[in-house]
């Protein structure tokens, strides 16, 4: 699988990484859905120490820790458990990302964390204390990168000014263009964008509005009504006979030069190679793309704007 460099670092990930909040807590389970990704070529893994209360990041340490060396192991900070397991509060403070690195490392059965992330953020937090912390973390050599996870654009207007991240996982897809507003942004301060949703919930899959869910069917996606969905789902299958939609979702993803991976999650081992192999595919030509975007509306963030 081809690899895609993070920002101007020194970090190459394979252009389709393996969300593992789907994982689960079964460890047979998850061990084998891991080691398809492995021989599909995946070297970049991303984990929270939110997902299951850390088991998540335990299964994943003890099933890679063999190829460690090879791979790219990510997971993220900032949400914190409260001790009954019941809710979680954001805690963006520099003692509680010091703290929680070091846990998250114990679990990995690892020294270091490739690309450490933000998982969230809101102007009330500290953001200096906040990047000062994964400064520390960098010269400490307890991490190697860092980045954020939001969706937020004064969010990511701010740290793209004031620290040293190097990517941005935003929820992407051809259903949700939203970030392609803050491509230019991203890429002028050479910040990658780490694509989750590609497959907008399964809407993007071969099952199309088989996968919908009662909500869909009722208030539609974002800005599209259930009627407008299938309208263009169905419009994308007949200019597209020749591909699968994995094949269109993903590639369209991947088309934009700022996007460094899709990371779609994964319940089987064979889901995850038709990912694979859908990722794998020719990628979309000019004019495949421009029809794309004609077809799907450009929608953008209300919220949260600068």
């Amino acid at each position: 699988m081809k690899k895609r460099q993070l920002g101007q670092s020194d970090l190459y990930v394979s252009e389709m990484g393996l969300g593992c909040m789907s994982l689960g807590t079964e460890e047979k389970k998850a061990s084998s859905i891991l080691a398809e990704a492995l021989d599909s070529g995946i070297n970049y893994f991303d984990t929270a120490d939110l997902y299951d209360f850390g088991v998540n990041e335990e299964i994943i340490g003890k099933v890679l820790k063999p190829h460690r060396k090879n791979l790219i192991l990510a997971t993220k900070a900032g949400n914190r458990w409260n001790e009954e397991k019941t809710s979680w509060s954001w805690d963006p403070s520099k003692t509680y990302i010091k703290q929680a690195v070091k846990d998250s490392l114990r679990r990995l059965q690892t020294d270091y964390i490739d690309l450490y992330q933000l998982h969230g953020g809101t102007l009330d937090d500290p953001i200096d204390e906040t990047i000062e912390a994964f400064e520390e973390l960098k010269q400490e050599g307890l991490i190697r990168e860092y980045g954020i996870s939001s969706i937020r654009p004064n969010v990511i207007h701010e740290y793209a000014r004031r620290s040293g991240i190097i990517t941005n996982m935003m929820q992407y897809s051809l259903l949700d263009r939203r970030p392609e507003e803050w491509f230019t942004l991203l890429k002028q301060h050479h910040i990658s964008v780490i694509a989750r949703g590609p497959l907008a919930k399964g809407l993007l899959s071969e099952k199309m509005l088989a996968k919908a869910s009662q909500k869909v069917r009722e208030d539609g996606y974002l800005d599209y009504s259930y009627d407008q969905l299938k309208e263009l789902l169905t419009s994308i299958k007949e200019a597209f006979s020749e591909r699968s939609m994995n094949e269109i979702a993903f590639q369209y993803v991947l088309s934009s030069p700022v996007v460094a991976a899709v990371i779609p999650g994964a319940s089987s081992p064979e889901q995850l190679r038709e990912n694979a192999a859908a990722v794998k595919s020719k990628p979309l030509s000019e004019e495949e793309v421009a029809l794309l975007r004609s077809l799907a509306k450009l929608n953008v963030y209300e919220a949260h704007r600068i």
